[in-house]
């Protein structure tokens, strides 16, 4: 496969998963389940791009696999864990400033954007559907287990929050199992797991170019949409603020 024929398939496919999300929440009338397609969405461009390939290598198989475990894991437990709930506040708000203009505002702002950021995120796929594997066959094994480290941070982290939310009483704060190691273990695993990716692909030629994906979504994590927009919730809770000095 040649690199055109690797980024068409990529921005048809992003393209039709984010318009039928976008359609589907215009009727639900709740933004938010863009959420719910974040992950499925990249199950759906791995297979994509690995079903229409000539020459499958081992890393872009296992890339595809990795990618299907988190993908689809993550859908469900957003999916279960929004049941029964409103629009999430971010979006309320940004539903409230735009007034009856976010219908279609939401389209570009949070879908289209959200398919933007998923095909940059998305380059190890590309990069692993077109250049062959050299003989650093290490950094599969390498990047494998690196993966499998941030999955485990990340389901654990999840199942563990899930567990704490049920029992909880208001004002309590999470610090136990993992959530004692790291304030945010959710996306340490997300982290985690794109750099063992990137490290599986970088056993290719040109592999390298790949880093693109982690370091997006570290800074995404990192600075914009996570934890940065999650700590900002507990600035005056000191409870929180005395496990923020203690916690990485």
């Amino acid at each position: 496969m040649i690199i055109s024929e690797a980024i068409t398939i990529l921005a048809i496919v992003t393209f039709v998963w984010m318009t039928g999300w976008w359609l589907f929440s215009v009727y639900v009338k709740d933004a938010s389940v863009v959420d719910i397609a974040w992950g499925p969405g990249f199950v759906l461009l791995a297979w994509s791009l690995l079903l229409v390939s000539t020459e499958k290598s081992t890393a872009q198989q296992l890339v595809a696999v990795l990618v299907t475990l988190w993908g689809l894991r993550l859908g469900a437990h957003i999916l279960w864990r929004k049941k029964g709930k409103d629009e999430d506040w971010r979006y309320k708000v940004m539903r409230k400033k735009s007034g009856k203009a976010f219908w279609w505002r939401s389209y570009f702002k949070i879908f289209i954007l959200q398919g933007l950021l998923m095909s940059i995120v998305a380059a190890p796929l590309i990069v692993s559907s077109i250049y062959k594997e050299t003989s650093n066959e290490w950094l599969i094994y390498l990047g494998a287990g690196v993966w499998l480290v941030g999955f485990i941070f990340e389901a654990l982290g999840d199942w563990q929050l899930s567990s704490f939310l049920k029992t909880s009483k208001k004002g309590q704060i999470m610090d136990k199992g993992v959530w004692a190691y790291t304030r945010h273990p959710n996306y340490f695993g997300e982290i985690t797991m794109w750099w063992g990716i990137w490290l599986i692909v970088l056993s290719l030629s040109w592999g390298w170019i790949a880093v693109i994906s982690p370091l997006l979504i570290t800074f995404l994590l990192l600075k914009v949409s996570g934890i940065t927009m999650l700590e900002a919730k507990y600035e005056d809770n000191k409870k929180y603020q005395a496990y923020k000095k203690r916690t990485s």
